[in-house]
Parts: C-alpha cells; sequence; structure tokens
C-alpha cells in the first residue's frame, strides 16, 4: 500500500518509515496537517497514518478538511496521539477516522492495523467489482456497507447467490435481516420468482404447519378447500423462515425432511409433492445455545446452516451510522413528498452518540419521527425521540399529567420490557420469560405501549 505518514516528530516519522517499508509499504511523509493536506489532495494514498497535536494544522482539522473534499477513492485515516484518550478517540472517529492508535505504540500494534485496514480495502474493491460486473443488479440502495462486516457479508452474499444452498442469517432484532435475505434473492436466478417471507414467531403454533406446508380439504374443522402452503407459494423463488429459532419442536422434524428430501406433504394428504424453494432462514437467537440445551436440532441447524451470515448490531458498526441516516431520511422525504431537511449539530451528534438497540428499524422511526417534527425544513434536538436526545432537565413545577401514576407506570413498564430486549439481544421470547410475563402479553403490552411489536 502507499502510506502518508504525518507527525511533526522527525525521528517517530522515520521509525515508522523504516517498520512499514519492511512489510513492503511505500511510504511517504508530512510535518504537519497543512502540509499533509496539499500532498493528500496531489498524490493517491491507501492509508495516511497522522498524528492529533501538530503545530500549523492539528490532525482532526486536517482530517475533517481531508474528508470534507469528499473524494471517492479517499485514503483511509488512522490517528496517533501520545495524548490519548476516549473523548479523542472518539472525536477522531466521528469525522471520519478509520481507526486510533495510541501512543507510544508497538511496531506489531501497527502492521497490525494496517493489514486490517489493507483487508477492508481488499473486500471494498471487491464489492465495487461485484457491482460493475452485475451492472443493473448491483447492490440495492436500501444496503448501506461502509463497515467491514456489511462489507464482508455483501461478498458473501454475491458468491452464494447463484447456488441453491441453504443460508443462515443471524444478528439482534433489528439489523436487517430480512433486506440481507433479499437482496440475496435479487441476485440470484430465482429473482423473477416469489420471495415469500414468514415470522415462524407470528403464527400459532397449531396453524404453523399447515402455513409452510398446505392442507387438503377437511384436514381440520374449518378446512373446505384445498391451500398451498408457503414452500409451494415459493416454487422456483426463495422462502424467507425469519425468526426461525421460534419453529416448535415437532415442526423442526418435518422442517429438516423437506429440506432433505425436497418435498412437502400437506395436512391431511397421504402423498407428497416435490418443491424448488431455496430456503434462508434468519434469527435474533443463538442458535448452537439453543442446541445445546436441546431446544433446536442439531441436524437442522447444520442443514440450515451451511453457509452463516452474521449482522452485528449498529453499534458495532459505527461507520455505517451516517450514511443510514443520510439514506432513510431521503427516503423518507421521498415517500412524503417533502423536502429533505437540514439536521442540526446537536441533533446529528445526539443520533451518533445513540447506542440504538433497536438497531436500524429503530433508527427508521426515529428519523421518520423526526422528518414529520421538523421545523423549517431543519431537525433540531427536540424532534428526536426522549430516549435518543436524552433527559431534559426542568425547572417548572410537575403537571397533573407528569404526576399521572398511569403514566409513570406505563413509562417503568416500558423501560422494563427495552432492557429486556436488550439484554436478550432483541430475543422477545426469552425477554418474555426475564419479565415473567407470556410472549403473547409481552406483544399486547407493546402495542398498547405505542412500541414497535415486531
Amino acid at each position: 500500500m502507499k502510506l502518508l505518514i504525518v507527525d511533526d516528530e522527525p525521528g517517530l516519522r522515520n521509525s515508522l518509515r523504516l517498520i512499514l517499508a519492511d512489510e513492503g509499504h511505500e511510504v511517504a511523509e508530512a510535518a504537519d496537517g497543512a502540509a499533509a493536506l496539499a500532498r493528500a489532495t496531489a498524490e493517491r494514498f491507501d492509508v495516511v497514518l497522522c498524528d492529533v497535536r501538530m503545530p500549523t494544522m492539528d490532525g482532526l482539522e486536517f482530517l475533517r478538511r481531508y474528508r470534507a473534499l469528499g473524494e471517492e477513492n479517499a485514503a483511509l485515516v488512522i490517528m496517533m496521539s501520545a495524548y490519548g484518550s476516549e473523548d479523542s478517540a472518539i472525536a477522531a472517529m466521528k469525522e471520519g477516522a478509520y481507526d486510533y492508535i495510541a501512543k507510544p505504540f508497538r511496531a506489531d500494534e501497527v502492521v497490525l492495523v494496517l493489514r486490517k485496514a489493507e483487508e477492508r480495502e481488499r473486500l471494498r474493491r471487491e464489492v465495487d467489482a461485484l457491482r460493475t460486473a452485475l451492472g443493473s443488479r448491483a447492490v440495492t440502495p436500501e444496503i448501506v456497507a461502509e463497515s467491514e462486516a456489511m462489507q464482508s457479508a455483501l461478498e458473501v452474499i454475491a458468491k452464494v447467490a447463484p447456488h441453491r444452498t441453504t443460508v443462515l442469517i443471524t444478528g439482534p432484532s433489528g439489523t436487517g435481516k430480512e433486506v440481507l435475505a433479499r437482496e440475496l434473492h435479487r441476485l440470484s436466478p430465482r429473482a423473477e420468482r416469489p420471495f415469500v417471507a414468514v415470522n415462524c414467531a407470528a403464527i400459532p403454533e397449531a396453524l404453523l404447519e399447515s402455513e409452510l406446508f398446505g392442507h387438503v380439504r377437511g384436514a381440520f374443522t374449518g378446512a373446505v378447500s384445498d391451500r398451498r402452503g408457503l414452500f409451494e407459494q415459493a416454487a422456483g423463488g426463495t422462502l424467507f423462515l425469519d425468526e426461525i429459532g421460534e419453529l416448535p419442536t415437532g415442526l423442526q422434524a418435518k422442517l429438516l425432511r423437506v429440506l432433505q428430501d425436497g418435498e412437502v406433504r400437506r395436512v391431511g394428504d397421504t402423498q407428497s409433492r416435490r418443491v424448488d424453494a431455496r430456503v434462508v432462514a434468519a434469527t435474533a437467537r443463538d442458535l448452537e445455545a439453543d442446541v445445546r440445551a436441546g431446544r433446536f436440532r442439531e441436524d437442522l441447524f447444520y442443514r440450515l446452516n451451511v453457509v452463516g451470515i452474521r449482522l452485528p448490531p449498529l453499534a458495532e458498526r459505527p461507520e455505517d451510522l451516517p450514511p443510514l441516516i443520510r439514506r432513510l431520511l431521503t427516503a423518507h422525504a421521498a415517500r412524503m413528498h417533502v423536502d429533505e431537511p437540514v439536521i442540526e449539530p446537536d441533533a446529528l451528534r445526539a443520533l451518533l452518540d445513540y447506542s440504538w438497540p433497536g438497531n436500524v428499524r429503530e433508527l427508521q422511526n426515529a428519523l421518520e419521527r423526526a422528518l414529520v417534527l421538523a421545523v423549517g425544513g431543519r431537525i433540531g434536538l427536540q424532534a428526536l425521540p426522549p430516549a435518543i436526545r436524552g433527559p431534559v432537565p426542568s425547572l417548572a413545577p410537575p403537571t397533573a399529567e407528569a404526576l399521572s401514576l398511569k403514566r409513570r407506570a406505563d413509562a417503568a413498564e416500558l423501560e422494563a420490557i427495552r432492557e429486556a430486549l436488550r439484554r436478550t439481544g432483541g430475543n422477545r421470547r426469552e425477554a418474555a420469560a426475564l419479565l415473567g410475563i407470556s410472549i403473547r402479553t409481552l406483544f399486547y403490552k407493546l402495542r398498547s405501549l405505542g412500541a414497535p411489536a415486531d
């Protein structure tokens, strides 16, 4: 890689140059931010290693100005500082730095960070090449893939799409598992055939078998005619089984047989039927733990997990947050036929500082609310949900509404539910058990409290 070292200490620049040249990198130097900015705009670098504190122009100012140029092939910037602190690291990352190294550092630390950067660039180039090769079937605009985790996921999707291989997508609730499944379908030879999605946790156990496999007339009370199941409805296409970890034990064996034999038998029928539906499953649960606990069949797990893709929570991929905010705001504004608003700095800081336990789904809902409450085409802090903008101190005496016991009880109940969902990684069944209520009661409470039940 071609590297630029920016530091006002000649000795450190020389040491880094020797270390990195030994690793096979081409190395250039600059003594301050102003010189680095001039050189980085005149030449193409892969990575810039930049000190935070320097005369003339410090590292953060260099970073802001360099990122403001907005060049498509801009280098990754890794910040260095002998005055390292969590605050300066966060500030650098928010300004667009790829990583942060605290001085003094060992040679192997720098080499490791650069290898990670090199791997990220390789993945980015592969994804770009796939987009170019696919032409009109390039990655859908709904997917943001600035982070290494998302780029890796897209790389796997592109490789597995042409095949009938089953795929298991895991990750907390709201991370975009269905969006990724739809992308897999769209890139596959089955794209012109149906994409059929079902949430295994949302259908009562007594009806789920009929929903998946269909039934014949007279199979049970109310079965007045033959009915195709979802496997048959997805013929030639893709069947997306969301929340597969909630599938009852009895149906796990029947699903395994369908995956192995390629045949379904409708409820009440004596004959099996051939089906050609590619299965993509998703879950927020730890299925391997469920297998060890005897809650999920080991053979079914391995049959589903031929290719596994993990989507990390939004908090673990902060690089995706700024482009996601822009993308979702643009989409909401277009759908609502309004101009895209400007986000005020304090509101943007609150959005970037929030941990997003509900992941992309929570971000989407928060931005829709903010767009509705925007004033004069600007989203201020007050347009954001209270949980995101944080507690606002008030010197006024509490109103009668604020003193309402029911409102206080509802708020406490909602916070307890949110905490349970956070602890269980968004798994509603485990959250309900933690709260000591049934999953049906949990769904009811979420709806009655105005929170999304899905």
